[in-house]
């Protein structure tokens, strides 16, 4: 048996078992087990290489859905991300937005409408309503916001910001939300997190929930064909857009135990390398519409500009990719808001797609399903020896206090008490990280003492791993190192750190979520016949292991991000 395998037996019991390894299934994990609760994470895939890798990069309140009337969701995620700012420093930043306004008036009836529910699809909205918007904005957000209140801007200022801007934006508004730099990284880090200080928790890659017989739920490791049972107390399905379909699993195939929960909307992001647009975009997030009145986004993003997004329903998120006409779509509203700027098809160097797990709604526009979570419990019956609650909907922003909220619903069940919250525990490399890039030099400084590196290497990895940059470091240092050949800013040793300490059981677990080579668009023949001869040697994998995992690589690369 090659390291292909688990790194440890997954056990044939355990008190809470969580199906799904998203952002919001490895929150509840990670709650649960601090509480003291034996806890097993099964997923079916690599940790967050679903909805969670497949967000907009953004951490902020949802300044669109106060038009719903959201109050409560709006109020809480920007709590929730200011929370983020304090405990991932290493990758969650303030992110400066601005909006350029169209119309004075115009939109604000239609607008007011939507707020009441009689509106349907969306339309322009007026400088009015935004004044209005972003005032409610700041004031949900007065306890905890640590960042600048919004400010309206004249028309002048507007192009000397922002010079490629239409020359119809009439004003133009700057507020602050934030950003995260890798948030599958994010996840994995509160996974190992976890598993470092709870002794009582598990997490499992690519292993799928096929059936339930009793007490009994049956798995398959999708890499090594291994089967198994585990026998849960009570399951958590975290699945996101595939909840319905898990939870047919844990009806033994009995379509008439299983109601609908989730209905997914497509949201798809391009990765575009254009000169003129990452100057236009600056240091700065340019939230637009287009001219259909639909929020769109574009800022620049680890070397490219991340432009999106769609919305679109879809049944079955196996089949999610991103589709020419999503492409167009996203093109022609980039030049609704900068019309001068030509960005080619050849520009696009990645594309991204998730499917967001909205509740079953019979809104008539996806702008009016709710962003906010919720979940549903299902009592043990005749195929099944267990209850099951079930997550719904839910952003990504507002992952920490879902978790907590589902880990509350648990521990009553179980009739225990919680120990402590995460609300102030600091994540992976955002403990010990300097809040400031004074503070920051003052540390690489510091730590460079100790360290046989120079300083540039240990910057590049401290903007990657935070303060577990020194255990990368460390062990780049203590054997022989040399760049890859194919990407010039990563290392042998560091991927090899990666592959050993962070759960990596496939090639695209290394090139799409541990390392941003795929984002960047810098995924090649030769990186993936380097890193494949890395990984080879590292876990064991035989020559045809090897040729399965570079075909998982070109099914997913083709899949989920048109590259072929």
């Amino acid at each position: 048996m090659t390291q292909n395998s688990q790194e440890t037996a997954i056990p044939q019991r355990a008190t809470v078992v969580v199906v799904g390894g998203g952002i919001n299934g490895i929150s509840v994990f990670r709650d649960l087990a601090l509480q003291g609760v034996d806890v097993v994470l099964l997923e079916q895939s690599d940790f967050c290489s679903g909805a969670s890798a497949a967000l907009s990069r953004m951490v902020h309140g949802g300044l669109r859905y106060l038009e719903n009337g959201e109050f409560r969701l709006v109020r809480q995620s920007l709590q929730e991300r200011d929370f983020l700012l304090r405990n991932a420093p290493h990758y969650v930043f303030p992110l400066p937005t601005l909006v350029p306004i169209f119309d004075t008036f115009q939109g604000s009836l239609a607008s007011l409408k939507r707020f009441i529910g009689l509106g349907s699809g969306p339309s322009r909205r007026s400088a009015v309503m935004i004044k209005i918007g972003l005032t409610l904005y700041d004031w949900l957000s007065r306890k905890s916001r640590t960042m600048p209140a919004h400010e309206f801007v004249s028309r002048r200022k507007l192009r000397d910001m922002a010079p490629a801007l239409s020359p119809n934006a009439k004003f133009g508004a700057i507020y602050y939300d934030a950003w995260v730099k890798y948030p599958e990284r994010l996840g994995i880090e509160m996974i190992l997190d976890t598993q470092q200080s709870c002794p009582n928790a598990r997490a499992y890659s690519y292993v799928a929930v096929e059936d339930v017989n009793g007490a009994d739920i049956h798995w398959r490791d999708r890499l090594t064909g291994e089967t198994g049972t585990i026998t849960p107390d009570l399951v958590v399905n975290a699945t996101g857009a595939w909840v319905d379909f898990t939870n047919l699993a844990l009806a033994g195939g009995q379509e008439n135990d299983t109601p609908r929960f989730v209905r997914g909307t497509k949201g798809s992001h391009l990765m575009i390398r254009n000169d003129q647009l990452a100057k236009a975009l600056g240091d700065q997030m340019v939230y637009y519409e287009n001219a259909d009145g639909r929020i769109c986004i574009a800022f620049n993003y680890l070397g490219v500009s991340l432009v999106g997004s769609t919305d679109i329903l879809i049944d079955d998120p196996e089949l999610a990719r991103c589709e020419a006409t999503e492409k167009d779509y996203m093109l022609s509203a980039l030049r609704f808001v900068f019309p001068d700027i030509k960005v080619a098809e050849k520009d696009i160097v990645h594309v991204f797609t998730g499917v967001r797990p909205l509740p079953v709604s019979d809104a008539d526009a996806t702008g009016r399903i709710s962003r906010d979570h919720s979940h549903r419990e299902q009592e043990a019956n005749e195929k099944r020896n267990f209850p099951v609650i079930s997550l719904i909907g839910g952003k990504w922003t507002t992952f920490r206090v879902f978790g907590e909220e589902i880990a509350d619903v648990v521990l009553k069940r179980l009739g225990r008490k919680r120990n402590c919250s995460t609300v102030n525990i600091k994540i992976g490399g955002g403990r010990d990280f300097p809040m400031s890039e004074s503070d920051l030099d003052d540390w690489i400084s510091a730590e460079l003492i100790d360290l046989e590196i120079d300083r540039p290497t240990l910057e590049r990895f401290a903007e990657r791993y935070g303060s577990r940059a020194r255990d990368v470091a460390r062990f780049c240092q203590s054997g022989a190192d040399k760049p890859l050949a194919a990407a010039q800013t990563y290392s042998q040793r560091e991927i090899e750190f990666l592959v050993r300490n962070e759960k990596a059981r496939s090639l695209s677990d290394i090139l799409l979520r541990r390392t941003a080579i795929g984002l960047e668009g810098g995924i090649t023949q030769n990186l993936i016949e380097e890193i494949g001869k890395l990984m080879s040697d590292i876990l064991g994998w035989s020559a045809s292991e090897l040729d399965h995992h570079k075909q998982l690589l070109r099914d997913e690369l083709g899949k989920k991000h048109s590259i072929v």
